[in-house]
């Protein structure tokens, strides 16, 4: 029976593995559990204790597989310097690029990720962003907390049949296009590694930054690397049209923060923002008092269901994988490690 060793405390645990897939990891897995005394620390409020890097070597000691998730420190090459390492490391969180070097990629390590199926739950949010803000329901609601009724100058959009600009085709831009489907949306798609092919199976066009960022509706959905550094300008928001709805789920840094509040603040446009640069962020009162700005915090992808379902998702394709070598959709293709989130 192949060794799994869980690099988490029990906390992250309860956390990312439901019933069902505790008991699966216990049927196909010798599975070594790290416990309170491998802590780093003692928990804070909302946030599960991470793992002390000096108990990863023991814990990690013979096992085939290591599943991860938030919590667990980086995995140094030194696990692997024998060439008898872990043959796979399953990460029941999102990006893999602080945990581990990509040089265990060349020998032969199958990395996995859950970053697909968190994917999904930003879809959803961004999808419940463009709505809430479309229909203008945090100006209405504001109103009436202060003892207003219907607001005459206040219209709100639709979103079936309007043009959606989404600027990164990542596993949450996917997820959103499939959302979309219903309302029959015009979406196009910039992206310099989506083809034509791709996006005609997705359902797409896809286009240029300067078309993209000339819709009413505007997500951004890319991964943080040099490229994707302040792509979104200053200059670029002044071609977005008036009373458009701006969605940033993704990374605070591809977008220019102070020129998108600038526009926000004279009414021009309505944002949505759950990441920001820095984070956490400070924002004066007139920020925090606008009506056609929706903040949050970095909770995009955090739902309770998601979570749960984070360490099933990877363990269903690490089975898949050891069983005759398929690579399902949490599978991390070392061929776009650069330009993965």
């Amino acid at each position: 029976m192949p060794k799994l060793a869980a690099l988490f405390s029990p906390e992250r645990a309860a956390d990312v593995i439901d019933a069902d897939t505790r008991r699966l990891l216990e049927d196909r897995f010798e599975v070594v559990w790290a416990d309170a005394g491998h802590a780093a620390g003692p928990a804070q409020p909302g946030k599960p204790p991470a793992l002390d890097p000096a108990a990863v070597p023991d814990l990690a000691a013979g096992a085939d597989v290591l599943l991860t998730s938030w919590g667990t420190p980086h995995l140094g090459k030194e696990l692997w310097s024998d060439g008898n390492g872990p043959k796979v490391v399953a990460h029941a969180a999102g990006t893999v690029k602080n945990l581990i070097d990509p040089s265990i990629l060349d020998q032969g390590v199958a990395v996995f990720s859950a970053g697909p199926r968190i994917a999904w739950s930003v879809g959803e949010y961004c999808l419940a962003s463009m709505l809430t803000l479309a229909r203008r329901l945090p100006r209405f609601d504001g109103a009436i907390r202060q003892g207003g009724w219907k607001q005459a100058d206040i219209r709100g959009h639709e979103l079936a049949g309007a043009k959606v600009g989404i600027v990164g085709a990542s596993s949450t831009a996917r997820a959103l296009i499939t959302l979309l489907k219903p309302f029959g949306c015009d979406v196009v798609v910039y992206d310099p590694y989506l083809t034509a092919d791709r996006a005609a199976d997705l359902g797409v066009r896809t286009t240029n930054l300067e078309e993209a960022v000339e819709s009413p509706f505007l997500t951004i959905h890319v991964p943080n690397v040099p490229e994707t550094k302040g792509m979104i300008t200053r200059e670029l928001l002044e071609r977005v049209p008036d009373g458009a709805v701006v969605v940033n789920s993704s990374r605070g840094p591809a977008v220019d923060q102070q020129a998108l509040l600038d526009h926000v603040l004279d009414g021009r446009l309505y944002a949505a923002l759950d990441v920001y640069d820095p984070e956490p962020p400070t924002f004066d009162a007139t920020v925090l008092q606008a009506s056609n700005l929706q903040l949050s915090p970095h909770i995009a992808g955090d739902t309770a269901e998601g979570h749960l379902a984070l360490a099933g998702y990877v363990l269903a394709d690490v089975l898949k994988w050891l069983d005759d070598g398929t690579r399902g959709p949490s599978f991390v293709d070392p061929a776009v490690w650069s330009i993965a989130a």
